[in-house]
């Protein structure tokens, strides 16, 4: 699904505009950006949670030539899905 059509079905599902869908969106969006940055996890209840977590660095290989290169440390975004849309997708 993209961005657009995630965005007409928030406007049909809400009876709203595509506009304030578009506004709805967005916000969402950011509201879990901020949360992301201030504590590191959102839940979202019936939906999951995002989780920012911290990759170790660690020696890795170039599939090409087999030589060691060295992988650096970063954050990385996780999301857990609930229970109910675990159950819900399968």
């Amino acid at each position: 699904m993209t961005k657009s059509e995630l965005i007409a079905q928030i406007a049909e599902n809400a009876g709203i505009t595509k506009s304030d869908a578009d506004k709805a969106y967005d916000a969402i969006v950011s509201a879990i950006m901020s949360g992301l940055k201030k504590d590191g996890h959102v839940p979202m209840t019936g939906l999951g949670t995002f989780k920012v977590t911290h990759r170790a660095a660690r020696m890795g290989r170039n599939p090409s030539t087999g030589q060691a290169i060295n992988i650096p440390a970063k954050n990385v975004l996780k999301f857990k899905a609930s229970k109910s849309v675990e159950s819900e997708i399968a």
